[in-house]
């Protein structure tokens, strides 16, 4: 059976792109190092931000945005490697002028799980969390695992 080996892209469809290509500008690209192209599809301008492991790809909006709670993506997480990664994420956000929590210590999620939670502007929930000692163990030991 072939194996999944990660996440190749994202696609959210954003209402605005020209604030949505801002806001990752600054969180994706001057925060966490991403490059960026534009292409566009079928006349559509798209706005990709990738690093050597996935891409973010930005579109605009077909249509409304469904009610909060809808079923749907609830938010998604990227993982930086320690947790001191995890307190400067947070505090490059807010220095950015991204309105995030503060780098926060989740142990009834994990004993070693830190995040810091943000939104884009349209509401996408975003998380960066840390490498945490389970993940790696999984990673790092998955042929021998049950």
């Amino acid at each position: 059976m072939p194996e999944i080996i990660g996440i190749d892209h994202i696609y959210l469809a954003v209402r605005d792109l020209a604030v949505a290509e801002r806001f990752y500008d600054r969180v994706l690209g001057e925060i966490l190092g991403f490059r960026k192209n534009r292409f566009a599809l079928e006349g559509e301008p798209h706005v990709q931000f990738y690093n050597r492991h996935f891409g973010l790809v930005l579109r605009p909006a077909g249509r409304p945005a469904a009610a909060p709670g809808a079923p749907g993506l609830h938010h998604f997480c990227l993982r930086v490697d320690s947790v001191d990664d995890v307190k400067a994420v947070a505090a490059q956000l807010r220095s950015a002028g991204v309105e995030a929590s503060g780098a926060e210590h989740h142990p009834d999620y994990a004993p070693d799980y830190w995040a810091v939670y943000f939104s884009d502007p349209d509401g996408t929930r975003l998380e960066v969390t840390n490498f945490r000692a389970e993940r790696r163990a999984r990673h790092d030991r998955w042929d021998t695992l049950a």
